[in-house]
């Protein structure tokens, strides 16, 4: 054999390896969030049991790859490329992560786990077929969810006539929410006092606000940016010793009052459950955006009891979680 043919047969059987050399060893999961880790240890939990439902276990036969932007929403389009660099074959996030990462590609496909309306939010056409490469999950309950918390803190704290919202300024659903919460309060015969924060050396100003405007009761409205500081906002409503409901039960398992939503940690289990098909096989447009079908409500009784209130029995017989 002449040399040159020895070594450009040697290239040729050299060349798959070189490129299988390249290739992550097992496929990767990119998870994608504009919050801060430490408050949401227990999503990448429920993350890797919902990859677990479809046989993918972490260090086994997948690789989670986390990026945290501590919320600042600028880092999100370097971490989404990164992602992309290490050839994610999907990337799970919040509405934020989401939204760099879907400015990064549309081939990669994307699991986005929202409380927002997604079709509102234009992060899909539609619900039961999304278009392009994007699917996920989302915990939004609509605006009656409001309404029901409304009524909550009505039947806890009935001498409360002025009710105080806590809202996120730079959330992108504050625009559309905030006119549900104000007529759903009217027709509550409360009157709502709409307190805006836009970073977290506002809330202590904040509360001092909602204590000059006479609320006798408060909703935090949700956003990641107010659930990654969810433990300031619960020591605040305690110091100013303000009934407060919240919209996930992770703040009362914190020490908050009540709570009444979907569950957070579910859904991203069901992401992690999504993740894994599309790893296997399936395009985002063949799983349809799913969307919660029970609510829960989370009350914690040490926390009224330091308020002194009394529960009504409506709501603890009610109650899916007493915490006492």
């Amino acid at each position: 054999m002449r040399r040159r043919d020895f070594i450009a047969g040697s290239l040729v059987l050299a060349l798959p390896v070189a490129v299988r050399a390249q290739q992550p060893a097992m496929p990767v999961v990119g998870l994608l969030r504009g919050t801060p880790a430490a408050p949401f240890r227990h999503l990448v939990t429920a993350l890797r049991q919902g990859l677990g439902d479809e046989g993918l276990v972490e260090g086994r036969n997948v690789v989670i790859e986390q990026r945290w932007a501590d919320n600042h929403l600028d880092r999100l389009p370097e971490m989404a490329a990164d992602l992309i660099r290490r050839q994610a074959a999907v990337i799970v996030g919040n509405v934020d992560g989401v939204e760099a990462a879907r400015a990064a590609t549309d081939t990669i496909p994307i699991v986005f786990v929202t409380g927002e309306d997604p079709v509102k939010s234009r992060l899909i056409k539609s619900v039961n077929r999304p278009e392009g490469n994007l699917t996920g999950v989302t915990f939004f309950g609509g605006a009656q969810l409001n309404v029901k918390r409304l009524e909550l803190l009505r039947d806890l704290v009935p001498a409360a006539t002025v009710v105080a919202a806590l809202v996120d300024l730079s959330y992108p659903a504050l625009d559309s929410e905030l006119p549900d919460v104000v007529a759903a309060g009217r027709a509550l015969g409360r009157r709502i006092e709409v307190v805006k924060i836009s970073n977290e050396r506002d809330f202590e100003q904040s509360f001092e606000a909602i204590k000059r405007a006479g609320a006798g009761a408060l909703l935090v409205s949700g956003s990641p940016f107010l659930t990654s500081h969810r433990r300031a906002i619960i020591a605040l409503a305690a110091r100013y010793a303000i009934p407060a409901i919240y919209d996930l039960r992770e703040f009362v398992a914190d020490g908050g009052l009540i709570s009444y939503s979907a569950s957070f940690t579910n859904a991203y289990r069901q992401a992690g459950a999504y993740a894994g098909k599309l790893i296997k096989g399936a395009k985002p447009a063949e799983l349809p955006v799913l969307q919660p079908v029970t609510f829960e409500l989370a009350i914690n009784l040490k926390t009224a009891k330091v308020l002194g209130l009394d529960v009504p029995s409506s709501i603890h017989l009610r109650a899916d979680e007493v915490i006492e």
